[in-house]
């Protein structure tokens, strides 16, 4: 039980550097923060322009509005997971704790279930923040809305994100210089292929298969149901399943790989600072 415990509070212990880091770097919180609510809300104006460059109906421009509002949501969410658990290395190398962090006598998935767990915190309350900017400036109804079900199908994603984020995190850590930018190649083409401001049905036939295999395909079908549909949550189990199915497989599969990945690491002395 005293095991149980002491992981435990590790596993606070790096939720609350996390959160520690955020208010000492508050100033660039507060920029990108205020960039993620502009770009949101650039995409956002496209269906609205609809209208007026494409002669789109008002009713057509309102809907292609909402369509695109939840799947830059549902994209920032899952992103900014990602980006957060592949920048657990870019940042203990940028505080200059990396060695005592990965040489430290502890479990790794305690290390990783901490920065996971704030990593879905962050994303929900900024993804929250920008939810409330879009509604109050596009006068969004969501009455309609079936919020449970949204939420329900966001957390199912994370599983899934929360895998591939940890594979990703071994190129910072295999490559110093260059693996924080090679991360942006895998986020990218999930972007791609994963329906966020179009339906995969528009995409070639080989990007279309390959977004059978991407867990952001299934979360945003599955949001935009439960948003601009209303379906209930139990109808939702079609696009909830995929999505836990591929968490269940691919967290297990990305400690697995970072755990090779750190060994090589600690052999060949690649464990430093940068700058």
């Amino acid at each position: 039980m005293s095991t149980i415990t002491s992981e435990i509070r590790a596993t606070y212990a790096f939720m609350e550097r996390n959160a520690n880091l955020v208010k000492r770097y508050w100033s660039w919180e507060l920029v990108w923060i205020t960039y993620s609510i502009a770009n949101s809300l650039s995409v956002s104006f496209i269906g609205l322009g609809m209208e007026k460059i494409g002669g789109a109906s008002q009713t057509n421009g309102r809907y292609l509005v909402l369509y695109l509002v939840v799947g830059t949501l549902v994209w920032r969410y899952l992103s900014l997971i990602f980006y957060w658990i592949t920048d657990v290395i870019g940042m203990e190398r940028w505080e200059g704790t990396i060695e005592y962090t990965l040489m430290a006598p502890i479990r790794r998935i305690t290390h990783m279930a901490g920065q996971t767990i704030w990593a879905v915190i962050y994303s929900m309350l900024s993804t929250g923040i920008i939810l409330v900017v879009t509604v109050l400036i596009f006068h969004i109804d969501l009455s309609r809305a079936n919020l449970v079900g949204g939420t329900v199908m966001l957390l199912a994603g994370s599983l899934s994100f929360i895998g591939v984020g940890v594979m990703g995190s071994v190129l910072p850590l295999l490559f110093p210089e260059r693996g924080s930018q090679m991360t942006h190649v895998i986020i990218a083409i999930l972007l791609l292929v994963s329906g966020v401001y179009y339906p995969v049905d528009v995409l070639p036939g080989f990007l279309q298969k390959l977004a059978i295999y991407s867990p952001a395909t299934y979360v945003l079908d599955g949001t935009r149901r439960a948003l601009l549909e209303g379906t209930p949550t139990l109808q939702l189990w079609n696009y909830i399943w995929p999505t836990i199915l591929m968490g269940l497989v691919a967290i297990p599969v990305g400690l697995w790989v970072f755990g090779l990945a750190e060994r090589y690491a600690k052999r060949t002395g690649k464990l430093h600072r940068n700058g």
